[in-house]
């Protein structure tokens, strides 16, 4: 299975601005029912960041802090993990599992065009299974 990230990536990507409240990303997150938003770089010498609904629930919503108070890059995670859209699928998996991580960012150049989860690797591999029948 030589398959290409930017073959399974999603390209439904919510962005929000890092000097957003995490109420803002709460409901955006909640209206396009997402699990995570791309946090804008502040300037050109910054980098992407990521909010995720995980993010919120223990780093706010636990804490009893209010939403509306807060700022997105009080609580991002900075920088992305990030690949190019044309590294392979296998690569991709050792990365998830060495980070222990859910989600990776699919970069074009220094644009973040793409994002593939655990769910869509798990995707490809029944299509994969399902056409090699």
């Amino acid at each position: 299975m030589n398959t290409k990230v930017k073959e399974i990536m999603n390209i439904k990507l919510e962005t929000i601005k890092p000097d957003a409240s995490v109420y803002d990303a709460i409901e955006k997150l909640v209206d396009k029912r997402m699990r995570s938003l791309i946090v804008l770089p502040k300037n050109e010498n910054d980098v992407y960041g990521v909010i995720t609904v995980r993010d919120i629930v223990f780093k706010v919503i636990a804490k009893n802090l209010d939403p509306k108070k807060i700022k997105i890059e009080e609580i991002a995670s900075k920088p992305v993990i990030s690949i190019d859209k044309e590294t392979e699928l296998e690569y991709l998996i050792r990365l998830m599992e060495k980070f222990n991580i859910a989600r990776v960012f699919v970069h074009e150049g220094k644009e973040i065009i793409g994002v593939v989860s655990l769910l869509d690797v798990l995707s490809a591999s029944l299509v994969a299974k399902a056409r090699s029948r």
